[in-house]
């Protein structure tokens, strides 16, 4: 059976250090309706993170 994640959506914000709480809240609650969300630091600019959100 083949997997296909589609991205709907990415913003840059500004980092902090509890925004994985968010993202990993968002995960529990929301894995049952297909949506699963990302968190990563950006590439350019250490102070921003990359917040994704994914259909699965």
């Amino acid at each position: 059976m083949e997997s296909k994640i589609q991205v709907l959506a990415t913003v840059k914000i500004q980092q902090s250090p509890d925004l994985y709480k968010i993202v990993d809240c968002l995960n529990r609650t929301l894995k049952k309706n297909d949506l699963m969300f990302g968190l990563a630091l950006d590439e350019q600019d250490p102070n921003k993170a990359v917040f994704t959100i994914y259909r699965t």
